[in-house]
């Protein structure tokens, strides 16, 4: 007998102070130079777009995005690293990018490290595509490491 186990459909829901917690802890276990609690806080108290991908009680990751002028930028999109390649991160981006267009955004732009291999790939199953480069944007462990900033038509297509 070979049993599969299914995990259930994430919900969307707007990110709360109480979720800080379990959202700094992914981030801590996701990225070598993670976001403060302050920056999360900050993002909060300033009425970004801020979401948790929940899961019968779990947060499996997070979203955030500012709106404004006409175009979205994606300031944060992080999944539990056990959970990546599951969906999850495509199914908060598609979230978010609805929220944009619904704030009446035309554009989206993101910046990303050009090492995250799994991030590019999901921006570009997306749609987005390259249209600049941030010089020594990101701090890493031996210096400074580039962005590419990234841009996605929210006036065509889904």
């Amino acid at each position: 007998m070979n049993a599969v186990l299914r995990l259930s459909e994430p919900r969307f829901r707007p990110m709360v102070e109480d979720d800080l917690p379990l959202v700094i802890g992914i981030e801590q276990e996701a990225y070598p130079f993670p976001w403060t609690e302050q920056i999360f806080r900050d993002c909060l108290r300033v009425g970004y777009s801020c979401w948790v991908a929940d899961r019968d009680g779990h947060v499996d990751g997070y979203g955030v995005m500012s709106v404004s002028a006409g175009e979205c930028h994606i300031l944060n999109l992080c999944v539990r690293p056990e959970l990546q390649r599951r969906g999850v991160g495509s199914r908060m981006l598609a979230h978010l990018l609805q929220l944009a267009r619904k704030h009446g955004a035309g554009t989206a732009l993101l910046e990303v490290r050009p090492s995250n291999h799994p991030a590019v790939a999901l921006y570009q199953q997306a749609g987005f595509g390259e249209v600049g480069m941030r010089r020594q944007y990101y701090p890493a462990a031996h210096g400074r490491e580039d962005a590419l900033i990234l841009a996605k038509d929210l006036t065509v297509g889904p």
